[in-house]
């Protein structure tokens, strides 16, 4: 990652990661309390169509490397380390894809050549080393796509979102493409029980919503992912249409501060983390319990070919 990529980021939801919310925002600006020191009056405001801030109090500002300068105290090629390590949900490494007005036409920088049933074997093998199944393949895609002049045809799995946006994964890369949104899917459900179901499951990202349909298959009800910790608030108006809410949000900051929110907006949410304490997220925590499962019957098979070879010797 370079600069001028890391500087496309969303500024807020860098701030979101590092545990600061708004005091007030809109579509155009968000004020924060100052990330720097300690204040009682927001004065650090957020021009998020700029992607730029400035610190009202200390009179400097800028974007998002001198932020996290002066955030860290630290280089900016160390800054562009800590942002490789980050996952931003919202990073392309791809040229930033401007919005049209319908926000799902692709630039012609960027071009989705194919969306198909979920086949290729690369892609495949990467789900069963997420721990996931076939299972799981009916809620993604596989998605084919250009990118710039480059001749080469990529090619990840596909989740869509409510906007008609993709979430894209492989082994190599991490993004998303078109209009960004929050994904809501009826899992094991009619049309009458749409209608009449108040229950809702939600994950910041489909990889964690994978690994709870692989471990819950029967469910029945709503699930809801963010997508990004920035669409914290379009979340939240959503939760508003249930009367039972459940969170497997990360154990990280981001997630911490996330679930604190919504917690504060719905107190009878139920948070439930504390099943994967141990593990930064439900995907995690699956991939470890398959790991443990095998050793188990490992350590079962070779206590039994011992116990077989002794039984031999005595018989001889």
């Amino acid at each position: 990652m370079n600069c001028k990529q890391f500087n496309t980021i969303p500024l807020e939801e860098v701030l979101l990661s590092l545990g600061h919310l708004p005091t007030k925002h809109n579509e155009k600006e968000a004020w924060f309390l100052n990330p720097f020191g300690t204040e009682t009056h927001a004065s650090f405001k957020l021009d998020k169509k700029q992607n730029v801030w400035y610190l009202h109090s200390e009179g400097i500002g800028g974007n998002n490397t001198e932020f996290m300068k002066k955030y860290l105290n630290i280089s900016v090629k160390e800054v562009l380390e800590w942002a490789e390590k980050q996952n931003f949900s919202s990073f392309h490494p791809q040229t930033k894809i401007p919005q049209s007005k319908t926000n799902l036409k692709p630039n012609p920088n960027y071009q989705i050549t194919e969306i198909k049933e979920l086949q290729n074997e690369n892609l495949i093998n990467y789900l069963q080393q997420r721990g996931l199944s076939q299972f799981v393949y009916p809620l993604v895609k596989e998605v084919h796509f250009k990118m710039g002049d480059k001749k080469q045809n990529f090619y990840a799995i596909g989740f869509e979102n409510n906007s008609g946006g993709w979430e894209l994964r492989n082994p190599f890369y991490k993004g998303s493409v078109l209009k960004k949104d929050i994904s809501i899917i009826h899992l094991n459900q009619d049309s009458d029980d749409q209608l009449k179901n108040r229950n809702v499951v939600v994950f910041e990202g489909f990889m964690d919503l994978l690994s709870f349909v692989e471990m819950k298959r029967f469910f029945k009800g709503d699930v809801l992912v963010m997508n990004s910790i920035a669409l914290l608030n379009k979340t939240k108006e959503h939760l508003k249409n249930y009367s039972e809410i459940h969170l497997f949000l990360d154990n990280d900051q981001a997630g911490k501060v996330c679930k604190d929110e919504i917690l504060k907006t719905f107190p009878k949410a139920n948070d439930c983390s504390e099943i994967y304490s141990e593990n930064k997220d439900l995907n995690e925590f699956l991939i470890e319990r398959i790991k443990k499962e095998s050793e188990i019957l490992h350590q079962k098979e070779q206590n039994e070919q011992q116990q077989n070879v002794q039984v031999f010797k005595r018989r001889r």
